[in-house]
């Protein structure tokens, strides 16, 4: 790729941040690449969070419910199937 079509663009992705920062265009430069590494960090933040809801999209979860048979006395642990099916 040559020189010009370089510039050309990393002028598009700096006017696609945002309006030009300063009318020098060394300083307008630097704000953009500043731009550039804090969109870069929400893209990453990003990536994460939807690999971290697909990495747990079904996982089942057992909960078990404890109840009184008796007053302080604690029954085994029962599961939620077990518990549906005692309620029929």
């Amino acid at each position: 790729m040559t020189n010009k079509g370089k510039n050309t663009i990393w002028r598009w992705w700096a006017k696609a941040l945002g309006e030009k920062a300063s009318k020098c265009d060394n300083e307008s430069d630097r704000i953009a690449l500043i731009r550039t590494i804090i969109f870069i960090t929400y893209l990453i933040t990003n990536a994460f969070i939807v690999a971290g809801v697909i990495r747990h999209w079904n996982d089942e979860q057992t909960i078990n419910l404890y109840y009184l048979k008796q007053p302080h006395e604690i029954q085994s642990p029962v599961s939620e199937t077990e518990e549906k099916a005692n309620l029929y």
